[in-house]
């Protein structure tokens, strides 16, 4: 009897919640309604001071009256292009990303959210000059208009973007984050509950790099300045656009989905190509810890407390949420990331700060020489080195541009004591003092993500004037390859500017080829059964003049060999005091063995054979370009239509890149990073500029611009850029307002 009295209770106030929730919803309804409707009609207002122009490659043309209405424009255009990059990249950068893809995330977020503090992220936006926080606003209004107005649209996560996320992510590059040399491994081991999970390690950078040229007047044949910009990312990552407003902008270039500036462009005054630095911006430090009630950590002979910081990361297991909160300790250095040797590593960085995000904006504007040199002396940029040319004759090159100084008694690769100040930071170098070089007397500077030291062959500066930790980077053979060709005694025209960004000869088989040719003389005779197996490839070897082509059954021997030869052979990137890859190769070819070189050879041959039934594959037939999904986790299938790509690695000296691998379920490399965007710009009285994407510039694989660039791209042919009001009318494809 009590049970049921209970029962009857408990209906009776299940339907009083019942009422009262629909009371509220009756309520509030209207109050929403009318909330959506103003901020609709907010937006809209603004739509119509934007104009929008797709040419007919789909490029974006916006224009604004204000800077912050082209950024509103160029959101809400980015949108329409690939929705799903621009949010995808935002998941990331506020370590969300477990949400939708699991535990084995959870580490990488943690990562993220411990160096792109969300907490400084929304203090630098409340202390934002105006001017910034027009340009925040208007990016969070592009966005969540094109939400507003396109409601079949499903974001993964965020229904809503904010103001202050773009303070998360300052920088350009594609990661743009720093550690030293820590890895995801590292950190699950200091903070990690169960070490033997799963995990996603976080990818660096994709070493293979960037190239960057500039030409001086005197090398021209027009006698203009021109630049060659040629960003070597994961393909799609950046579309290209063009944004204008009264204030003084016009630039066009990539922009990396969900960002406002233009990374890598011109405007009509100057032009700026960014590569991948490798300049140390990131010291470990080695803490003396006290663990006992309050942990501690010693500096300087006198003991503090460590900062303690919880993070909550959510994460999907079974369909769903569940969470983990992690304490992380800080000191007066960073972080404390990893524990190496029985010490706590903190991390000194500078991954995110707004600055950095005013630099990359303020460049964009610079209108000379002078004005785009005063942005640089911001000093806040952490991942680029910067190639430049402009209008007036100028040339230009920095490496680096955020660089911290430091004691020179210390390897700054490695980590370094903590307990004492002797090892901070001390302020950072002005731009003076970086590596650098104006206007070279040879005319033509270049960077390969190589070595500052030979960015203008004989006139560059020199490795002994500067501190090892402003340039640990080495040499490489894109760089030896790029210094040949242009040191050539000739003037350059746009197009035979191209034609150098295009030379395919792998210079490593200088080296490597000969000693195999050498070791299989001497070694292999011809009762040997690798004889027979090996006299014909590696006579075609013998024979062949270095350069990869789509019908060049060399250039895939060597290419697969090279990659089963050893891994020393691809460093590219080093901290100082190791060797480059120059002298890693040579070191190797002076010493490698018989079945250093020739068991690798034996074994791509018997797998060509397996897979093709013949080894005389030529390279076109295995090195192809597919494009058969959008932008992000990249499907590829043998038995659909894809085109023959002639590039070889940049690893091993080609100027152009194409990096492919091989899927699980294929027997054909697909290319899935190298050259995306690339742009070659003259600077006249008028600027003109040659450019050619991945593919093409949107997302939507039902759009016409999806593929439209694809037969363009496997045979290097550039579209002419339509710059101006006269090329961008006679070229329209499409003229509206967002919304429209």
């Amino acid at each position: 009897m009590w049970k049921v009295k209970v029962l009857k209770y408990n209906n009776m106030k299940n339907t009083y919640s019942t009422y009262l929730v629909l009371l509220m919803i009756l309520f509030f309804a209207p109050m929403y309604a009318q909330k959506k409707q103003s901020e609709i009609e907010r937006l809209s207002s603004l739509a119509k001071k934007v104009t929008i122009v797709r040419d007919n490659w789909g490029i974006a043309h916006i224009k604004g009256k204000t800077d912050a209405d082209a950024v509103f424009g160029m959101l809400y255009a980015q949108c329409e292009d690939d929705f799903q990059r621009v949010e995808m990249n935002y998941i990331e950068k506020l370590g969300r990303m477990s949400e939708i893809k699991g535990i084995a995330n959870i580490y990488t977020d943690l990562e993220t959210r411990i160096l792109l503090s969300q907490f400084d992220a929304k203090q630098d936006y409340q202390k934002a000059p105006d001017w910034l926080k027009k340009l925040l606003h208007a990016y969070a209004d592009g966005i969540n208009y094109y939400l507003l107005k396109n409601p079949s649209v499903q974001p993964k996560l965020l229904n809503k973007f904010e103001p202050w996320y773009p303070l998360l992510w300052t920088d350009g590059s594609i990661g743009a984050i720093s550690t030293a040399d820590l890895t995801t491994k590292e950190l699950i081991d200091f903070y990690g509950k169960e070490n033997k999970m799963a995990f996603n390690e976080r990818q660096p950078d994709e070493f293979t790099g960037s190239n960057g040229f500039a030409i001086a007047p005197a090398k021209s044949e027009t006698g203009n300045a021109m630049l060659y910009i040629n960003p070597h990312t994961t393909f799609y990552f950046r579309p290209e656009i063009h944004i204008q407003s009264e204030e003084g902008l016009n630039a066009y270039g990539a922009v990396t989905w969900g960002q406002f500036f233009i990374y890598q462009g011109f405007n009509e005054n100057c032009g700026w190509m960014h590569t991948s630095s490798n300049v140390d911006v990131a010291d470990l430090y080695e803490e003396e810890i006290i663990l006992n009630k309050k942990k501690s950590f010693r500096y300087d002979g006198k003991d503090y407390p460590l900062k303690e910081n919880f993070i909550n990361i959510k994460y999907t297991e079974n369909k769903e949420i569940k969470s983990n909160q992690f304490i992380i300790y800080k000191t007066n250095h960073g972080p404390i990331m990893a524990k190496r040797n029985n010490k706590w590593l903190a991390l000194k960085h500078n991954n995110r700060s707004m600055n950095s995000l005013i630099q990359s904006w303020q460049r964009t504007k610079a209108t000379s020489f002078g004005g785009y040199k005063k942005a640089m002396e911001i000093k806040a940029n952490t991942s680029n080195n910067t190639v430049y040319a402009d209008k007036e004759g100028n040339i230009a090159y920095w490496h680096g541009n955020f660089v911290p100084k430091r004691s020179p008694k210390y390897n700054w690769a490695k980590p370094v004591n903590g307990s004492i100040s002797e090892t901070n930071w001390k302020g950072l170098h002005n731009t003076e003092e970086l590596v650098h070089l104006f206007n070279p007397p040879n005319g033509w500077l270049q960077n390969c993500n190589s070595t500052p030291f030979s960015m203008a062959g004989k006139n560059s500066p020199k490795a002994s004037n500067y501190l090892p930790y402003m340039a640990p980077d080495g040499e490489n053979y894109r760089a030896v390859n790029a210094v040949r060709l242009l040191s050539a005694n000739k003037k350059f025209s746009l197009e035979t500017l191209i034609a150098t960004g295009y030379d395919s000869k792998l210079s490593i088989f200088e080296i490597l080829i000969p000693r195999l040719t050498k070791i299989f003389d001497e070694n292999i005779k011809t009762e040997n059964p690798l004889y027979n197996e090996l006299k014909e490839p590696i006579e075609i070897l013998r024979n062949w003049d270095f350069y990869s082509s789509e019908t060049s059954i060399a250039t895939t021997i060597a290419n697969e060999w090279a990659f089963a030869l050893d891994p020393i052979l691809q460093k590219t990137y080093i901290d100082e005091e190791e060797p480059d890859q120059i002298e890693n190769t040579n070191n190797f070819a002076r010493t490698a063995t018989s079945d250093q070189l020739l068991l690798p050879l034996q074994k791509i041959i018997q797998k060509l054979n397996k897979d093709f039934g013949t080894w005389k594959v030529a390279w076109g037939d295995i090195n192809r370009f597919q494009r058969l999904s959008g932008n992000i986790d990249l499907k590829f299938d043998d038995n659909q239509k894809s085109l023959p790509n002639a590039t070889g690695s940049v690893i091993w000296g080609s100027i152009p890149a194409f990096r492919s691998n091989y899927q699980l379920n294929t027997k054909k490399r697909y290319g899935y990073n190298g050259n995306s965007f690339v742009c070659a710009v003259e600077f006249g009285k008028k600027v003109r500029a040659k450019s050619l994407l991945a593919g093409g510039n949107s997302g939507d694989a039902n759009s016409r611009h999806f593929l439209d660039q694809a037969e363009n791209y496997q045979k290097g042919i550039f579209k002419d850029v339509n710059f101006y009001k006269e090329d961008i009318e006679k070229n329209a494809e499409k003229t509206y307002h967002p919304g429209e």
